[in-house]
């Protein structure tokens, strides 16, 4: 049974204001009508006083009477046609309301509804519900853009985790029906498997975390030569195993950097992981940090490896957003180590951009950060 609306029955808002309207022209009307007959009797009847014309009462009586039936007659047909013309306008005005306000209304059930595709149109009624109608549609989109958003994330999650996931029971069955074999080449597998289960966990919780602003950050005067010296410290063993020559470049006396040293480490290093992948043995990738007017420190992470197309450079930081989706699922890469990059670079008041000349000609990565000095 469909309980009933308790909206029902009730009046719009047009009928309530065209109700209001015209119950304030009937009383204006009347409050005229009632102040004339008060007044213009007794004014004009002083006027005929003042004109000499007592010694005739008659005449004078005369002259009243057609005054007052003047006087109602044109106070009528005045009243009725100022009333006809308010009532008019009002509901030309209170139909364009009641429409404006029934297509938001209608909008607004549809964003409730999880269509946040709606959009109103400028009704054009005044400064406040143009800016209702522009902050409406500006709702809208962002919702619709969080929704496309959110749908993508899901697809790229589950998308990501298929692979892990399928191959862990794959082993798992195998072992169970006795094909495969406890063996360290299937430990391997597995550990693998489940640390790149970890990774991604890992990784989503901090781009979200960054992202929404909740990321606390342990703030400290920290040079950016040793910002640079830990990362590449960090990260010269695995550069010496695959073989690609890892330098850093620095200027002297630079000034220190209000940042969390830990973070800014996160960020230097996912830089420096995403070199290495694509860069193969023999290339070189230099990590450098140099001074910028007026007051900033530009640090660089530049590679010889493989480049980037200019097509992909605006989504190079868009989570799972990936150049060559098999090449970097082979690396094992969760992809949002870019994305993440970017939410602590910009949580810490920076920004960062990446440039390359295309493909076979290497790759750079800019973060531009204040100087403590002129952050304070």
């Amino acid at each position: 049974m469909v309980a009933p609306d308790p909206r029902r029955g009730r009046s719009g808002l047009a009928s309530r204001l065209l109700a209001a309207i015209a119950l304030v022209v009937v009383t204006a009307g009347v409050t005229a009508w009632l102040v004339a007959g008060a007044i213009g009797p007794a004014t004009f009847h002083s006027h005929m006083l003042q004109a000499g014309a007592s010694h005739d009462p008659v005449a004078v009586l005369h002259a009243e009477e057609a005054f007052r039936s003047a006087s109602a007659l044109s106070l009528t047909v005045a009243l009725a046609a100022a009333v006809l013309a308010a009532l008019a306008v009002s509901l030309f005005l209170t139909r364009r309301i009641g429409r404006s306000l029934a297509a938001l209304s209608t909008a607004a059930a549809r964003v409730a509804g999880g269509r946040f595709d709606a959009h109103v149109t400028n009704p054009h009624l005044g400064v406040e519900f143009d800016e209702l109608a522009d902050a409406f549609n500006a709702m809208s989109a962002r919702l619709h853009d969080s929704e496309a958003l959110r749908q993508r994330l899901l697809a790229d999650v589950a998308h990501e985790l298929r692979t892990p996931v399928a191959t862990l029971t794959a082993y798992l069955e195998g072992l169970e029906d006795g094909v495969e074999s406890l063996t360290p080449a299937t430990v391997a597998v597995l550990r693998a498997q489940a640390s790149r289960l970890t990774l991604l966990a890992h990784d989503l919780a901090a781009v979200t975390q960054a992202e929404s602003g909740e990321l606390v950050l342990q703030r400290a005067l920290v040079t950016p030569q040793e910002i640079v010296a830990a990362a590449t410290l960090s990260a010269g063993d695995r550069f010496a195993a695959r073989g690609v020559e890892l330098t850093n470049s620095v200027d002297p006396d630079l000034s220190p950097l209000d940042v969390d040293r830990d973070r800014m480490g996160q960020v230097l290093g996912n830089l420096l992981d995403n070199a290495l992948r694509h860069t193969p043995p023999g290339g070189v990738v230099t990590v450098s940090a140099r001074s910028v007017d007026p007051g900033a420190v530009r640090i660089v992470v530049e590679d010889t490896g493989e480049g980037i197309d200019p097509q992909h450079l605006p989504h190079l930081f868009e989570r799972f957003y990936r150049v060559d989706t098999a090449r970097d699922r082979t690396h094992g890469g969760s992809g949002i180590g870019l994305a993440i990059t970017k939410a602590l670079v910009e949580a810490h008041g920076g920004t960062i951009t990446a440039t390359s000349a295309g493909p076979g000609h290497g790759s750079r990565f800019e973060i531009l950060l204040l100087a403590a000095n002129a952050a304070s």
